[in-house]
């Protein structure tokens, strides 16, 4: 799965973009520059055809070709944008006078004959390179190589184990096969033959969790109660003329051979199929489907005659999953269930585990396997027969590629059939995942934005480049290719990732093979120190004077991302002279010039920069012509430099805390900008002024910790009005902040408006706060004193309402509200988490979807009505989704109180059916 497209895909449109006539190329260089245009599409296509072979199986010679047309687009991007940003660099700004316009433009000509005269030079270079590298193709037959691989069979299938394995060899199933059980069985009449629609379930979750094993088991359970049954597999590449024939095949072996099924064709197949299964009651599994097109096709085969047939599916993908029927997430295994199998593989069970047995360095073998059940019988296979001493070198060595071993090899073939599978846009992507350490962290909007530095999102007319990562990121997750890690309020939204890892090893192994990634780490295992890579990551290191990446000098650079490292030396950044990603998280600085930022001009293909705890912005930062991502993270920049408003293309800035910075005026300029997220100890009235500039602004997050008087919240709610492609607004105050509904006075929100935080002191809802207004409203969050029946109703009424949070940020400065208003039935139909400071009542019909409840700042004298407390008849039971209530209770005047308090909290969650899991805090 080689990811030889390189810079393919974005070097083809600037390509095109330099026979615009502002570039004036010289004609010579714009024929050669035709020439380009015209063969790289070639190249590309068959690039990517060789992209979706495994890259153990190309031929030796694909492999040379590919590896170097890949770096030919490396170098044939530098070149074209080092001319772009010269030329477009040259421009004069915007606001100066037209004497200082003319001086400039005459001063830049001589600039810009030599870019013209040095672009030719190296034009005329790469289309001789080109050529020959066409000619190259040719002379190895790439596309007929690459045709022969993608037609040959495919090899046999190691999850074919998985369907014969012993039941007494299956651990941790109990609870997935009851629960499965039921979704099918639920409703099924006393009969023989109940009279109901046909059942479909769908089981999804990553590789190697062992669907195919639980699919079977509750296949066997029950298919005593159906006159027919089957279990067939799809598979990756699935030939659907197969598939109907062996369902055909298992459901009646005899009609089988009587229609001579062999010769008939889909269609045929598709006839004889629901003649069959008419008025008769089926089970069928379809096991490891992929995709929805050739679901649908089989699918009309399996005619559905009410007579409760039921159908189970196992997918990877969320999304086929959904598509064939009610999804169900088939979760790792527990810690315990775990220890068990992996005994169960040594031994033969815990209880013939020998008294000498590693304890320590197991239990961090089934922490590293997180619950995945091919993991540990993988790792169970390298550990047999060894000593004990030997586990640890077990432990440190996991992942692929240490030694030959059967079940290894069929764990990584398991897991790379979904990398397989991945389209060729989503491949860099996924491989991009390296550059983090295990088990960290990662925050979605960074790893978006660092993908389209990288060029990797590919563009496509009307959608924005965050919004196409977006939909990358969830496809992602979709394909259960990375964890969710879900935040926000009520973990209602997806703010990151983790990636397993099992999976991190696999990455890791495709991107040290493929030279994608160079990463450095504490242990320094996972790549070579001489690998030419154009990307490099390193991982918690404590960088001295005399460590060789201080004197490294790799010019072909494109990536250079820190994470968790102590710097008591920086290499030269002079030496990234091609450098698209600079980022350092998480990361301390020592010594002098650690950041060497005046050099940071120089970088005129930089398209992300994250810096943190700096005390200036390099002056010649406005020559970063490119530059999309900002994020400098908590500085303590106090003045900004004049060329700062020359970053026209910036698209994403974040400051951490500032007294009040020097040189907001500039911030106008940056009309680019879609997010904004500012920490200010006051705002100044420029900035609040410019802010009103940023027209394309779509996510906008201020926080002050300074009180803001009239005029201030009149002008930024003025500004606010100008802004009609925001999404997400958050606003948040530290201090007794009001912007009451006459500061909302005139205001009319953006109707895409998605995400609205408000944390500043208010008496009422803002007129605008409106379903007719606003309907596409996921997220609020306010501050509110007073909660009235009118304003519970407003909210109820939003359609896409998710998540609601009535906060009491101000607690002891007013007297907070006892109860809020009843929730009526029919009002908030999507809401799944609530966070309030009062007690409610639900009546019947009220949130069907709630999830979450959070009680925040419970008083817990008010929490009596009489003589009884308020969860006594809180009405919980009307909350059919409820699963998780958090509370938080402050101390009143009888210990007593607080006690009968928790218990009556205790005594609601154990009456409800779900028995939601309760967290009390006090």
């Amino acid at each position: 799965m080689q990811v030889v497209t390189g810079a393919m895909g974005a070097l083809i449109p600037k390509l095109f973009q330099l026979l615009n006539e502002e570039y004036k190329l010289q004609k010579g260089v714009k024929q050669d520059v035709e020439f380009l245009t015209k063969e790289l599409p070639s190249m590309h296509e068959a690039l990517r055809k060789v992209a979706d072979v495994p890259w153990d199986k190309l031929d030796k010679q694909v492999k040379i070709w590919a590896d170097e047309v890949r770096e030919l687009s490396y170098v044939m991007e530098d070149v074209v944008d080092s001319f772009i940003a010269s030329v477009e660099g040259s421009e004069p700004a915007a606001n100066s006078n037209k004497l200082k316009e003319l001086l400039k433009k005459m001063g830049n000509l001589l600039p810009r004959g030599k870019a013209r005269r040095k672009i030719a030079k190296k034009i005329k270079g790469i289309k001789i390179q080109v050529k020959e590298v066409a000619e190259r193709r040719d002379r190895y037959g790439v596309n007929g190589a690459v045709a022969n691989l993608a037609a040959a069979p495919p090899t046999v299938d190691p999850r074919l184990l998985a369907l014969f394995k012993e039941e007494k060899e299956l651990v941790g199933i109990d609870v997935a096969m009851d629960e499965i059980t039921k979704k099918l069985t639920d409703g099924d009449g006393d009969g023989d033959v109940p009279k109901q629609q046909l059942k479909i379930l769908s089981i999804f979750g990553i590789g190697g969790l062992g669907k195919t094993a639980v699919a079977k088991v509750v296949h066997q359970v029950l298919q005593e109660k159906f006159m027919l049954k089957a279990f067939v597999s799809v598979g990756q590449k699935p030939d659907v003329k197969k598939v109907l024939r062996d369902i055909f095949l298992e459901l009646d072996k005899e009609g089988y051979k009587k229609s001579n099924a062999q010769k008939l064709d889909e269609k045929q197949l598709i006839v004889e199929l629901r003649k069959l299964l008419e008025n008769k009651r089926y089970f069928i599994v379809i096991d490891d489907t992929w995709d929805v097109e050739s679901r649908n096709i089989i699918s009309c085969a399996l005619k559905d005659s009410n007579c409760g047939s039921k159908i189970i599916t196992t997918a990877r993908s969320l999304k086929v999953a959904r598509k064939s029927g009610e999804a169900y997430q088939l979760k790792p295994l527990s810690p315990s269930n775990s220890e068990k199998l992996l005994y169960m593989r040594l031994y033969g069970g815990k209880s013939k585990c020998p008294i000498d047995h590693p304890l320590e360095i197991s239990k961090k073998i089934i922490q590293r396997c997180g619950g995945v059940p091919l993991a540990i019988l993988t790792i169970a296979s390298l550990l047999d027969g060894k000593v004990k001493e030997d586990w640890s070198k077990v432990y440190d060595s996991i992942g692929f590629g240490h030694g030959k071993n059967q079940v290894v090899d069929n764990t990584r073939k398991i897991l790379l059939f979904s990398c397989y599978d991945l389209p060729y846009y989503l491949r860099p992507c996924f491989l991009y995942l390296s550059i983090y350490p295990e088990d960290y962290t990662i925050n979605k909007e960074t790893l978006i934005w660092k993908w389209s530095a990288e060029g990797f999102i590919k563009e496509e007319p009307g959608i924005g480049q965050y919004e196409l990562g977006e939909r990358y990121f969830s496809e992602l997750v979709n394909r259960s290719m990375i964890q969710p890690i879900w935040g926000g309020h009520g973990s209602c939204f997806v703010t990151g990732c983790r990636v397993h890892d099992l999976v991190l090893d696999m990455i890791c192994l495709l991107s040290n093979e493929e030279n994608f990634v160079r990463v450095w780490d504490v242990n320094d295992q996972r790549t070579s120190r001489q690998s030419n890579s154009r990307r490099l990551a390193i991982h918690k290191i404590v960088l001295e004077q005399d460590d060789s990446l201080a004197n490294m000098f790799t010019p072909q650079l494109r990536s250079f991302s820190a994470t968790g490292c102590d710097f008591h030396v920086m290499p030269s950044l002079t030496s990234f002279g091609a450098l698209r990603v600079l980022d350092m998280e998480d990361c301390s600085f020592n010594g002098d010039d650690t950041y060497h930022l005046d050099h940071l001009g120089s970088f005129l293909h930089l398209r992300y920069l994250g810096l943190w705890r700096i005390d200036k912005v390099p002056e010649k930062i406005g020559n970063l012509k490119f530059l999309q991502t900002l994020d400098l993270g908590a500085t303590r920049i106090k003045e900004l430099p004049q060329s700062f408003g020359l970053l026209r293309q910036l698209k994403r800035l974040h400051f951490g805390v500032a007294e009040g910075i020097v040189g907001m005026h500039l911030l106008g300029n940056l009309t680019s900008l879609e997010d904004l997220q500012l920490r200010f100890r006051t705002w100044s009235p420029e900035f609040v002024v410019e802010l009103r500039k940023l027209t394309m602004l779509r996510n906008l997050k201020l926080f002050t910790y300074k009180d803001l008087d009239d005029s201030q919240v009149k002008a930024l709610v003025k500004s606010l009005g100008k802004l009609q492609e925001i999404q997400i607004l958050d606003i948040y105050s530290a201090i007794n902040v009001s912007i009451g509904p006459q500061g909302w006075e005139g205001y009319v929100p953006p109707r895409q408006l998605r995400e609205f935080r408000l944390r500043m002191e208010k008496d009422m809802l803002p007129v605008w706060i409106n379903p007719s207004l606003v309907q596409n409203l996921t997220s609020l969050c306010f501050n509110l004193k007073e909660v009235k029946a009118r304003d519970m109703e407003i909210l109820g009424s939003f359609p896409e309402l998710v998540a609601l949070r009535l906060t009491d940020l101000f607690l002891g400065l007013s007297e907070p509200q006892d109860f809020l208003p009843d929730v009526m039935g029919g009002l908030f139909p999507k809401l799944r988490y609530l966070s309030t400071p009062a007690p409610l009542r639900f009546l019947q019909g009220a949130m069907p979807s709630l999830e979450s409840l959070d009680y925040t700042y419970l008083h817990v004298d008010q929490l009596k009505r009489d003589t009884n407390f308020v969860f006594e008849f809180g009405s919980w039971e009307n909350l059919p989704s409820l699963q998780k209530v958090e509370a938080i209770i402050l101390i009143g005047t009888a210990q007593e109180n607080e006690d009968e308090a928790v218990v009556a909290l205790e005594l609601a969650a154990s009456q409800h059916p779900n028995r939601p899991n309760l967290t009390v805090k006090n």
